[in-house]
């Protein structure tokens, strides 16, 4: 459903440039839910604008479906936008019209694509528990109410790919929780592809996959141990979400990997370090001095 290669964005402003994407990989399959992770400027919100079609990439490759992002026309852009990936914002007033009714908010969209279907509308508010809310306007409905009227609006079109940017964050624990099965729900019933940015790592133990983002690359997978495993029901006692998934570091087709940090600093590894290969495992340490080259 996705496929990123090579991945760059680069912002300009006056004589500045930021590189917010180095190169990055990523591939996520259809019907897939997922969670991308990373620090505040690591590059995930910049990846999920791009993905949207919201915001244009630099170079590399970035298809979704049949559409390559990085050649589309911005008539074709339009079409994308509306009819292939539903968007989701963590501040509602980026989703949502106040002075309409939420039932009105979700026909929207369908409005703008000729497509008005009032009777599909009605349904995926019910699908989101808004049943007996659809006729009220947004001041009277909570803050967990306005996030599901737009998950209903981001499903209006009937998109393939729902992306959703820390859709939890505004919201307590109870109703992240709801939201969370919402989107399970959406995934398993009509197949819909699911990315959710978050830095919510209990929220990330909810889904099958996490790719964490680093300095505009992909670093680190989390991958769920059992697949058997309902993430839908709540951990156990004294479980975690690094006990449900295995960690692996990305390794990119160049055979470059990103080492965690804290790994580096503990060695009091810069910017070189020795490593060996002795048949079974890499092994990467401290440089070791050579003679007559200090700096090795």
């Amino acid at each position: 459903m996705i496929h990123c290669e090579g991945l760059v964005k680069i912002y300009k402003a006056d004589d500045l440039e930021v590189v917010a994407l180095q190169g990055l990989n990523l591939s996520v399959k259809p019907g897939e839910m997922m969670a991308i992770i990373g620090n505040s400027g690591s590059g995930k919100s910049t990846l999920l604008n791009i993905l949207g079609g919201l915001d244009r990439p630099s170079a590399g490759q970035v298809q979704v479906g049949p559409w390559n992002l990085l050649k589309v026309n911005d008539e074709d852009l339009v079409k994308y936008k509306r009819d292939t990936v539903g968007f989701i914002w963590q501040n509602n007033a980026r989703n949502l019209l106040p002075f309409l009714t939420a039932l009105e908010n979700v026909e929207m969209p369908m409005m703008f694509s000729g497509k008005l279907d009032r009777v599909y509308a009605k349904q995926l508010l019910e699908w989101v528990g808004l049943k007996d809310r659809m006729h009220n306007k947004l001041q009277q409905l909570s803050g967990g109410e306005q996030q599901r009227v737009a998950i209903a609006i981001s499903l209006a079109n009937k998109p393939q790919l729902l992306l959703a940017d820390e859709p939890t964050g505004s919201v307590d624990s109870r109703t992240s929780d709801v939201i969370m099965d919402i989107f399970r729900r959406f995934n398993r019933e009509l197949g819909l592809t699911i990315v959710i940015v978050t830095h919510d790592l209990s929220l990330a133990g909810k889904v099958d996959r996490v790719v964490a983002i680093r300095d505009g690359l992909t670093s680190t997978e989390f991958i769920k141990r059992n697949p058997n495993l309902d993430l839908s029901l709540p951990l156990s006692e004294g479980q975690n979400a690094e006990e449900i998934h295995e960690a692996y570091i990305v390794v990119d087709r160049v055979g470059r990997l990103q080492i965690p940090k804290e790994y580096l600093q503990a060695l009091a590894i810069g910017d070189k370090a020795s490593m060996e290969f002795d048949g079974d495992k890499i092994v990467i340490t401290k440089p070791k001095s050579l003679e007559g080259d200090q700096s090795a």
